[in-house]
């Protein structure tokens, strides 16, 4: 009777992957594949690579790079034009230059 029982769990366990729950795996590998496509709009859109950073920050610059290249290629090799794209550049912020460091000058005029 516990065979039976090991049995049925054994056989219950095995559609876990059914069921839809991400393990580590699947889930950093979605995440690859999403920032792979990322950098491949990116091209086709005809963004720099740093532009596509700076509006993807969370995703994985590699990946991101990785489909800008293949997709680079792929419009190279079929010669395809890229799409303007409708939003516009980043522009940086006043706050950048205010956390810029103090020139040496400055510092020697603090310090009297």
């Amino acid at each position: 009777m516990a065979w039976l029982a090991c049995f049925g769990a054994l056989l219950a366990l095995s559609g876990c992957d059914q069921l839809g729950i991400d393990t580590p795996g699947k889930t950093a590998e979605r995440q690859l594949a999403e920032a792979k496509a990322v950098g491949s709009a990116c091209r086709h859109a005809m963004r720099a690579i740093e532009d596509c950073y700076v509006l993807n920050p969370k995703a994985d610059k590699s990946s991101v790079f990785a489909g800008w290249r293949e997709m680079d290629e792929y419009m190279r090799e079929n010669k395809l034009e890229g799409v303007a794209p409708v939003v516009p550049r980043p522009v940086a912020t006043p706050a950048s230059k205010a956390s810029a460091p103090a020139s040496d000058e400055e510092e020697a005029d603090a310090e009297g």
